[in-house]
């Protein structure tokens, strides 16, 4: 019989799932926004999948993760990066790449950049398992749907409205921000306050749409 504890459980993995797939969608939909419809799902889903099969084999290594230095400052430049290119592209016909080389490149954008931005997701699902792997696995398999439903759809937006990128890009430019500054080596070199990190956010805001404007 199932317990009161295992089901509330559940539910806390499915609420943790909603509320941090948020910047994982964004930063996939940027990825894959340029790709065409059908190639963009299955970038999307690939890329998902493959992220998630990787987090259940680093799920009982994840608080080791955020100690490690300049982890997390790799990827918040990787996520600037893409913030950057993603609108210096906007204008690129569909067929500036070839498919298969722009399908590629845009799975391995969402396994990298989904894995450099999650350990927080996976160190919550961690703890609400309460050790359970089972419960991982379900918490880190149930993600997969919230993250490629999301991602899409906001990929169709930005299509549709051209402006939304910019908005996106402005918000990785704050993720980027707060996950270089989050970086043990970043940490222990700067200290960084509330007011550091509030003018880091705009700097790097500013600088992303500025330099993703140019061509």
């Amino acid at each position: 019989m199932i317990s009161a504890r295992f089901l509330a459980s559940v539910m806390q993995i499915v609420v943790i799932d909603l509320l941090l797939a948020g910047d994982n969608a964004l930063v996939i939909a940027m990825a894959v926004r340029s790709l065409p419809k059908r190639e963009r799902r299955i970038g999307t889903a690939c890329g998902a999948a493959a992220a998630v099969a990787l987090r259940v084999a680093l799920t009982y290594v994840a608080a080791r993760l955020l100690q490690i230095p300049y982890l997390q400052l790799a990827g918040g430049l990787f996520i600037l990066w893409i913030a950057v290119k993603v609108l210096r592209d906007a204008n690129d016909p569909p067929d500036a790449a070839p498919a298969s080389k722009r399908l590629l490149q845009a799975i391995w954008y969402v396994v990298f950049a989904d894995l450099t931005m999650s350990t927080d997701n996976i160190l919550a699902i961690a703890g609400a398992s309460n050790g359970n792997f089972g419960l991982i696995l379900f918490g880190l398999g149930v993600s997969i749907p919230f993250v490629v439903f999301s991602s899409n759809l906001l990929a169709d937006l930005m299509n549709r409205y051209p402006w939304t990128m910019y908005i996106g890009s402005a918000i990785l430019g704050k993720v980027g921000g707060d996950m270089i500054l989050r970086d043990p080596f970043m940490v222990g070199l700067l200290h960084p306050s509330d007011v550091l990190r509030y003018a880091v956010d705009a700097v790097l805001v500013v600088a992303i749409v500025t330099l993703g404007r140019k061509r």
